[in-house]
This record gives structure tokens, C-alpha cells and sequence, in this order.
């Protein structure tokens, strides 16, 4: 709502990095920063190094940005710590086929693999952004961009055709699979689809899209499952209801929450209660402990809306296999 190309961006939560979407540098602070901050208006810290992560290809009908965050964590030199402290530059063709509400979930979870902050250079798409969703004509500049010959710590290629649907098991995001490759497909007991990750407009696109073909063809979220869907602000929720999406959720048995820090912080709907519960998640973190009692799958909202349909871990296009054969 604030945020625009080119501005330094600080918040008290390890989350905004999630502005970097938008071509800004955002990253959280402790208190005493952000005071002084408000007082000043300046960060004192040492710049960091960037790690550029290269996306090329085009990903695959029903591969979404989480997926490929997903991916990302699961790489032998993040997961020993190779991002740690830096600014995840993400870059490449792939890039522009991203929304912003999709490039908002690689930034976001940029506090997943580690990072300082990301950023994606602001373009085209970022202009139609800040004209649509908050009527500012914005005119980029030259400084926005990376300087030609610019030194990385390091450049990750990302081959995005290759990609598919990714779940996390349980006990870290690093933990990630692609879903065909489970050796056995997990029963949920809860879906949850909401938070900063997976709570923007898209993200309830991508739900809609699911239950939307699951009440056309007369089903609903499993027996024993519970579906919730929690918009990640009150502003998403009138997006919904003006689309219509309400009554969708409401046929296939999902419970509507109101913009909160729930089941993501372990507290409200969508947190398991019990130990033998598991739950399938779009929240961006599944550490024991961190949404309740029970196991948390990490995965993307296509996913999260299926399995919950199914009653177990399955994509969108598995579902449609299972029950359209």
C-alpha cells in the first residue's frame, strides 16, 4: 500500500521483504532500528552482497511461485546457508510472466531461505500494479535496475520449465519434494490457504480456480477435513466478494476467516489442536510447533485447495485426473 520502486523499506517483521516485489530494498529490523528510524529516517547496516537468481524458461501451467520458492529452498547451497544475509536479486524471462501478487511470494519468503532482502527490478508489470491497485502513474528511472557488469556473490540458474508442483514435509521449508515424487500420498486432516504468503488476490484466484471446478462437479472438502480460507486483508476479502468467490467456498465447505496473524503464529482456525493431525499449508513456515500441534506440509494454493478436496496431498491436475476419469 506504501511501498514504491527505488525506496528503502523497513518493517518490524521478518516478512517485509515481501515489499521487494515492487523493486524496493525492504527488510526487517529490531525495534530499537525501527525507532530510530522514525526519528531519523535512516538504517545504519553494512551493505550485503547479492545473490542473483536467474529464472529462465516459463513455468508450466499449474506451477506457481511458491512452487518454485519451494524448489529454491530445497538446493543443497541454500540450505547450507549460501543465502544467508543476502539480497536475493531475482532476475530473468521467467520473471516477467510473474504477477506482482506471485513475485510478492518469492520476496516474502526470501525470510526462508535466509536473506537479507529481494527485490525484483520494477518494470512494466510493476507500473500496471501501482496504476490498478493504487492509481499512481509511476514513471520508472535508469538507477532501478542492476548495473551492467554488476558483481554477485553468486548467479543461480533456475530452469522454470522443468519445474512442478513442490510440497515441504514437515519440520522445515527446506524440506521440499515435487508432489509426484512422494512415495506415498499423505491424508490431511486440515487445508489451510491464507497469511502474508498466500493471502493476496491471486492467491484466491488460484484457490477459486480449484473449488470453482470441485463444485461444478459436485464435490466438497473431504469428510474430515476442514478448509479454511483466511484473506490477508479486508481489501481482499471485498476483491472476493465482488467476484463472486463467496459462494463457491461456501458450497465446497470452507470456512471464511477475517484478515488476522492466525494459524501461521499457531493461534485461531486452521491450527491443528492435536499431534496426529496433519495439516497442508500455504503459510511460509512449517518448523514443529509453528501452526499447532500436528505436522504442517508446506505447499501452494492450487495444491492446498485439491488435496483438500481429495483428503489427501494430490496438484490441481491430479485431481482433475481422479475424478473426471
Amino acid at each position: 500500500k506504501y511501498a514504491l520502486p527505488g525506496e528503502v523499506v523497513v518493517g518490524t517483521d521478518s516478512h517485509t521483504t515481501h515489499s521487494g516485489a515492487l523493486g524496493c530494498l525492504a527488510f526487517g529490523v529490531g525495534s530499537t532500528d525501527m525507532a530510530f528510524s522514525m526519528v531519523y529516517g535512516a538504517i545504519r547496516l553494512t551493505v550485503p552482497q547479492t545473490l542473483r537468481i536467474e529464472l529462465n524458461g516459463r513455468l508450466p501451467a499449474g506451477v506457481t511461485a511458491k512452487d518454485l520458492v519451494l524448489h529454491l529452498l530445497a538446493l543443497p547451497d541454500i540450505k547450507a546457508g549460501g543465502g544467508v544475509g543476502k539480497v536475493f536479486e531475482f532476475a530473468g524471462p521467467a520473471i516477467a510472466q510473474l504477477s506482482t501478487d506471485e513475485r510478492a511470494t518469492l520476496t516474502n519468503m526470501t525470510a526462508e531461505l535466509g536473506g537479507f532482502a529481494g527485490i525484483v527490478t520494477p518494470d512494466a508489470e510493476t507500473q500496471r500494479f501501482l496504476r490498478e491497485r493504487r492509481g499512481i502513474d509511476f514513471q520508472l528511472e535508469p538507477w532501478m535496475r542492476s548495473d551492467e557488469g554488476a558483481a554477485y556473490a553468486a548467479l543461480i540458474p533456475i530452469d522454470c520449465s522443468a519445474l512442478a508442483p513442490m510440497v515441504a514435509k514437515p519440520g522445515d521449508p527446506g524440506n521440499g519434494i515435487a508432489l509426484a515424487g512422494l512415495e506415498r500420498r499423505v491424508k490431511v486432516d486440515i487445508a489451510y490457504g491464507g497469511s502474508c504468503t498466500a493471502g493476496k488476490r491471486e492467491d484466491f484466484d488460484q484457490y477459486h480456480a480449484v473449488l470453482a471446478w470441485a463444485a461444478a462437479h459436485g464435490l466438497r472438502a473431504a469428510p474430515g477435513v476442514k478448509l479454511y480460507l483466511q484473506f490477508g486483508t479486508l481489501a481482499i476479502r471485498d476483491y472476493c466478494v465482488e467476484r463472486g468467490y463467496l459462494k463457491t467456498f461456501e458450497r465446497v465447505g470452507a470456512e471464511m476467516l477475517l484478515p488476522s496473524c492466525g494459524a501461521c503464529a499457531g493461534g485461531g482456525p486452521g491450527s491443528s489442536t492435536r499431534a496426529d493431525e496433519v495439516t497442508v499449508s500455504a503459510i511460509n513456515r512449517n518448523f514443529p510447533g509453528r501452526s499447532g500441534q500436528g505436522e504442517v506440509w508446506l505447499a501452494s494454493p492450487p495444491t492446498v485447495a485439491a488435496s483438500a478436496i481429495a483428503g489427501e496431498l494430490v496438484s490441481f491436475d491430479e485431481l482433475r485426473e481422479r475424478f473426471v476419469a
